[in-house]
């Protein structure tokens, strides 16, 4: 079952049976180094399959002795996964990985019971500045693998299929689309692709997963007589095939959106600064381990840290009011 209700078609009422059950305009949020816009979780929409957190980072353009130093800081009971479009991210994490995000690149990384990482501007890349912009989502994970051992994969740009047919190109990052399935093993089913599409191409994206949503990046995008352009989340209603069209507008631009979703979790999930659970007591209880300095630290990384957030705030039910470092 769905933990973001969607309500039964209405006889007479045509918003009822809409294609797009629910469409979300992210908020800003300055994290210092550079904006970013956050789609979920949202009031309107807690989750979207196991995906709890949903961020575009960027685009921005980091000029020389410029970059992001986001210090170690602890994760538990989700999975991250970073995805570049611009730009590269040292990644560190108390695994002892240690290794470059790329655009096109999976890097996913399972906190389960805890880990603690570091995202940087490696040096050389300081050197010479870069634009940055990708998209960073958070998947909750299954009760049964929320205390499970940290781990981390990789598979690089061309490990990853790529499906071209008719001006739609997609890159499968998680599960299975357009007849094409990623190496990625998650916890959970989860979808996730990159969908370019030329002017007047088309997507036709099966319902063959119970949640599905876009995020739309680049271009325009029309969706059942509907039109939609950059930075929006957007829902699909469960169930029926639905066809996405790219605009063009007559100026020979592509579209591009992410397409992503899954099987939602067995119930709802807790969120409170970078910790996400099905227990509100466990994040209680991650807290005090940052706190106390019972996580393990980084390798080479170990000089700095995220403090615990100031203040009695609560863990709560993934609605927003999200804190972040």
């Amino acid at each position: 079952m769905s933990w973001s209700p969607c309500p039964d078609p209405v006889p007479g009422d045509v918003d009822s049976v809409d294609a797009v059950e629910t469409l979300i305009v992210p908020r800003a949020v300055d994290l210092g180094e550079m904006e970013v816009r956050r789609a979920l979780p949202s009031i309107k929409r807690q989750m979207a399959g196991p995906f709890i957190f949903f961020d575009q980072m960027g685009p921005a353009e980091f000029l020389t002795d410029q970059g992001i130093d986001v210090r170690p800081h602890p994760h538990i009971n989700l999975a991250t996964l970073t995805y570049l479009f611009e730009g590269q991210i040292h990644h560190r994490d108390s695994l002892g990985t240690d290794l470059a995000i790329e655009p096109g690149a999976v890097n996913w990384m399972k906190a389960g019971r805890g880990i603690v990482h570091s995202e940087r501007t490696a040096p050389e890349r300081r050197a010479t500045g870069q634009r940055l912009f990708g998209i960073q989502t958070w998947m909750a994970l299954p009760e049964r693998d929320e205390e499970s051992d940290p781990a981390f994969m990789h598979h690089g740009r061309a490990d990853l299929p790529v499906v071209e047919a008719e001006g739609l190109r997609a890159r499968l990052i998680a599960g299975s689309a357009f007849g094409a399935a990623s190496p990625l093993e998650t916890s959970s089913d989860t979808l996730y692709a990159d969908v370019t599409l030329a002017p007047g191409a088309r997507a036709p994206i099966a319902a063959n997963t119970e949640e599905r949503a876009l995020y739309t990046i680049h271009g325009e995008i029309e969706i059942s007589g509907d039109t939609f352009g950059p930075g929006q989340l957007l829902v699909l209603r469960p169930g029926d095939e639905i066809t996405v069209t790219a605009r063009g507008n007559g100026t020979g631009d592509h579209a591009r959106f992410m397409l992503f979703g899954g099987a939602p979790m067995e119930g709802p999930r807790w969120i409170w600064w970078n910790f996400v659970s099905s227990r509100p007591e466990r994040i209680e209880q991650a807290k005090e381990e940052w706190l106390r300095g019972r996580f393990e630290t980084v390798p080479g990384d170990e000089e700095e840290f995220i403090p615990l957030p100031e203040g009695p705030g609560k863990a709560r039910r993934a609605i927003g009011g999200v804190h972040y470092p």
